[in-house]
This record gives C-alpha cells, structure tokens and sequence, in this order.
C-alpha cells in the first residue's frame, strides 16, 4: 500500500469505480479503512456472503450488521 495518504485516497477511489473486490480487500488488508468500509459497502450490495463473515470474523462489526440485514431478507 502506499504510504502516502493521497495515494492511498486515489487507489481506493480506483478501485471503488472498478468495483475491484480484490484491490479493495489487499488495501482494506494493508489498514486503509476507506478500503474496508467500501469492501464492505460493495459486498452487501453483491449479496456476497462470504465476503461479508470474512470481514465479520476480523471484527468488522459493520459487516456483522449487513449479514444480519442479508439473513433477514432471506427469511
């Protein structure tokens, strides 16, 4: 990831306009937290599942949300 903030700012918005989960993920996984909150975002929007326990299970609490939203229309 780069170490510049700009930098790291313009991969994320990049890779956001690509929906670029894996770009997104590798950022997110570097500590950007613009990265895994647009990870998140975008994984809900996909109905990705498994994405979403992902990021659940490293204490992503807005993903943990957002699979309860995905369960609750599935019922």
């Amino acid at each position: 990831m780069p170490s510049d903030p700009d930098a790291v700012a313009l991969a994320v918005e990049a890779a956001i306009e690509r929906e670029d989960l894996p770009e997104l993920r590798r950022l997110a996984d570097a500590g950007s937290a613009d990265a895994e909150d647009a990870l998140v975002e975008l994984a809900a929007e996909r109905g990705d599942i498994d994405e979403l326990r992902r990021l659940a299970a490293q204490g992503n609490t807005d993903a943990a949300d957002e699979l309860l939203e995905l369960e609750e229309e599935e019922e």
